[in-house]
């Protein structure tokens, strides 16, 4: 079996010598042996393994997060290796909430305060447009993943009668934000229809065991839908999908 030293193991993998040395004091890597003179040496597989490694970083996972899925291959678990990746995979959808919460946010403050801009070439103007008039493009794998988020944590949201248990809520203009661990939607007014969807939205929610119970308030400026807990992120990303959807259906 062909083996190689340090210095060929760096070239061929574009990793530092010191990093391929600090990898081998955290466990991630092995030497299969050494030449007389006391130098380290690597199989080609050490190789794969870098591979593995780094693109497990870009992806954002910790040495120990890489540790412990390279336990796992090793001793064949697919299942537990697949549940770690689901966990980052889900963390990354609860940040990714919180940046979608601002655009949506920020892009409507800016419509509003455009509003009060004396000409159509104002700078607000201009940006407003550049933040919320370009064209996303095609969003249809975000609504795929968001339809397996709601059947991966079980929420009753994923039904099949969905749409007519939503259908009073498409296309309402909405105010999402993040308060402590809780994600609160507030939607304007006061419609008998919008609030009996919501009512009937957290009723049959509450049957779900991924996440706690909503609950709706209201206020002087509307109806005010609240998600806590871990997965509470998965309302914010729902509400943000119905109110686009009229929009899209317009296109």
């Amino acid at each position: 079996m062909t083996q190689l030293t340090i210095g060929q193991l760096a070239n061929n993998t574009g990793v530092s010598r010191s990093t391929l040395r600090y990898y081998e004091e955290q466990g991630l890597i092995k030497p299969s042996g050494r030449t007389a003179a006391g130098y380290r040496l690597y199989t080609k597989d050490t190789s794969k393994t870098l591979l593995f490694i780094q693109r497990a970083q870009r992806l954002g996972f910790s040495l120990s997060d890489i540790s412990a899925m390279m336990h796992e291959l090793d001793n064949g678990n697919d299942d537990s290796l697949h549940a770690i990746a689901e966990h980052r995979y889900l963390e990354l959808e609860r940040q990714l909430t919180d940046l979608l919460v601002q655009r949506h946010e920020l892009g409507t403050f800016l419509s509003d305060v455009n509003t009060l801009g004396d000409t159509p070439d104002n700078v607000l103007g201009r940006l407003a447009e550049r933040v919320c008039g370009h064209n996303h493009g095609d969003d249809t794998a975000a609504k795929a993943t968001l339809g397996w988020l709601l059947a991966r944590t079980g929420c009753v949201l994923n039904r099949t009668d969905r749409k007519k248990l939503i259908q009073p809520l498409i296309g309402r203009h909405i105010h999402v934000w993040k308060d402590n661990n809780a994600y609160k939607i507030l939607l304007p007014g006061s419609d008998p229809a919008v609030e009996k969807a919501l009512r009937r939205i957290a009723a049959v929610e509450a049957e779900c065991h991924t996440h706690s119970a909503p609950r709706l308030e209201q206020t002087d400026e509307g109806y005010v839908f609240i998600a806590e807990g871990d997965n509470a992120f998965l309302f914010a990303q729902f509400f943000l999908d119905l109110e686009s959807t009229k929009t899209e259906q317009k296109a």
